[in-house]
């Protein structure tokens, strides 16, 4: 059973873990078995869940909703719930590599353009020696190729499934087909795959540190304002939220 939110905004959970938390949370469940989903929320995975009962029942459904997007630890302050690190796909997907390099765990590189899975598993195993990557394929969220997937994933015997599909389409991926992989931990990464592959240069570190990622991205790919129109009506429904619960 997943476990209870931490809180939760605009209704939506969220677990109030750190990077290091969740890694020794995934070791945990690599350990024992079973099946697990991670999420990494940001305010548009909120504003989609709340338009889209699907995605939400499976935001519900995870085993961990990761607070990744300044707009997220912005909203728990404001809400008197802070949080006490944002958690951002990219830095989950890197500290996995290296805590999988050192255990033996095996990673898959799902989603991304085609060759850029390749290129992350070239330079993640050149940064963390000993890392095992089972496998990569780019392939589509859409459901006539899901058996092939399936196929691919449990033949490489992966304990770690990252999939880069993009929200809601990797989460809700994972949640029909994560169990039939073979897998012991599936995390939707978003664009990690495209930052760690050098595809899409990340913000400089201060940029981060001031909570100013999000502009940096705005201004290296216009089209993401589309996008980024729900914040605006995400912040004012975070404001109402606090007096009148959404």
């Amino acid at each position: 059973m997943p476990r209870s939110p931490d809180l939760r905004i605009l209704g939506i959970p969220i677990h109030d873990v750190t990077l290091d938390e969740a890694v020794e949370q995934a070791a945990a469940w690599v350990r024992e078995g079973g099946v697990h989903q991670m999420a990494t929320v940001n305010p548009e995975f909120v504003m989609a869940a709340r338009r889209d009962p699907a995605f939400r029942a499976v935001l519900e459904g995870a085993d961990l909703c990761l607070p990744d997007g300044v707009g997220i630890t912005l909203a728990a302050r404001y809400l008197g719930r802070p949080l006490r690190e944002r958690v951002a796909g990219v830095d989950l997907a890197e500290a996995l590599a290296a805590r999988a390099a050192r255990e033996g765990w095996r990673l898959f590189l799902l989603g991304a353009a085609p060759g850029v899975a390749d290129r992350v598993a070239s330079v993640l195993t050149a940064r963390y020696p000993g890392l095992t990557v089972a496998g990569t394929h780019a392939g589509s969220p859409r459901r006539e190729e899901e058996d092939d997937i399936v196929r691919r994933v449990r033949e490489a015997r992966a304990d770690i499934l990252l999939v880069a599909y993009g929200a809601p389409a990797q989460d809700l991926w994972l949640a029909r087909n994560l169990v039939r992989t073979g897998a012991k931990v599936g995390i939707g990464v978003g664009g990690a795959f495209d930052y760690i592959a050098g595809v899409v240069p990340r913000a400089p570190r201060w940029m981060r540190r001031a909570g100013l990622e999000w502009l940096y991205r705005l201004i290296r790919q216009p089209w993401r304002w589309r996008r980024q129109r729900v914040l605006p009506l995400y912040a004012l429904l975070v404001l109402i939220s606090r007096w009148c619960p959404l």
